[in-house]
């Protein structure tokens, strides 16, 4: 009797999780619907929901566009690469920091670091386009590039917690041994990282891949826009009452879309490590 409850119980759990995640797919099968669609059924805006045509050459008209889809994606990955390595680093050295050196003020100051979480960013960005354009930074990729170098609150908080968790007798171990703070932290902690480095290594590369109202403040070169600010010039060529060319439009989309679901296909082990344990710790 208890295996057919626990039988007819999984099965509801999986016709919901189904259920969820085709409502969830559904928009992503409609964007491929329409990027495979010809350029009549564009025209005539007459999709289907799943596809019923297979125009694979549009991934390839879409680099012979007349845009530079190649620089997008160089500029996208000029962003992305230089941010998910140095602001992970940077973020865990910082939280190291706050986890496990002793500091008069340190509390203090880490209650300040999260207060920043608190300021909307369109408080600051009147401030930080007058200093970058003080620097002569504006129509560069500087701007976007180089404040995402550098540790954030989130990440310092979810990694801080992490931190927390292992145990300081290694710390003391190492000590022993003649291992300084540095040491200790490039040896034992952050080796012992690797899941919520992964964690914020990925969510930098989501956030900046898809980086769109960034570029548009700073950017208005074509060769120095990133995909995410190309598709949008890609959609701006029609005009009047011309069709957008919706085919090649949700192609990029799909360009835009695929890295972050690979990165995330290959990092969700650590995604769920790093959740749990940082949401088990709590504050300390």
């Amino acid at each position: 009797m208890n295996s057919n409850n626990g039988t007819g119980a999984k099965a509801r759990r999986y016709a919901i999780l189904t259920v969820v995640s085709a409502i969830l797919c559904a928009p992503l099968v409609f964007v491929v619907s329409i990027a495979l669609s010809s350029d009549h059924t564009t025209n005539s805006m007459s999709f289907s929901f799943f596809p019923t045509e297979w125009h694979w050459e549009n991934f390839v008209r879409v680099f012979n566009s007349g845009l530079p889809i190649g620089r997008f994606i160089l500029n996208s990955l000029m962003i992305v690469i230089p941010a998910c390595i140095f602001m992970t680093f940077s973020s865990a050295l910082v939280s190291y920091g706050f986890a496990r050196l002793n500091a008069p003020g340190k509390n203090i100051l880490f209650v300040i670091v999260l207060s920043t979480m608190m300021i909307p960013g369109q408080v600051l960005m009147i401030p930080q386009f007058i200093l970058f354009r003080t620097l002569g930074w504006v129509n560069t990729l500087l701007p976007i590039i180089v404040p995402n170098l550098f540790a954030n609150a989130y990440n310092v908080f979810l990694m801080r917690q992490f931190i927390t968790r292992i145990p300081t007798e290694l710390d003391e171990a190492a000590e022993i041994d003649g291992l300084g703070y540095f040491g200790i932290f490039n040896r034992i902690i952050l080796p012992m990282m690797i899941p919520v480095l992964a964690a914020v290594c990925v969510f930098t590369f989501s956030a900046n891949w898809g980086s769109f109202f960034g570029p548009l403040l700073y950017i208005n070169d074509e060769d120095k826009m990133p995909l995410a600010l190309g598709l949008q010039v890609l959609s701006a060529q029609s005009s009047g009452a011309q069709t957008p060319p919706w085919n090649m439009i949700m192609v990029g989309s799909l360009i835009l879309i695929l890295p972050v679901l690979i990165v995330y296909y290959f990092a969700q082990k650590y995604l769920y490590e790093s959740g749990m344990m940082a949401g088990s710790a709590g504050i300390k």
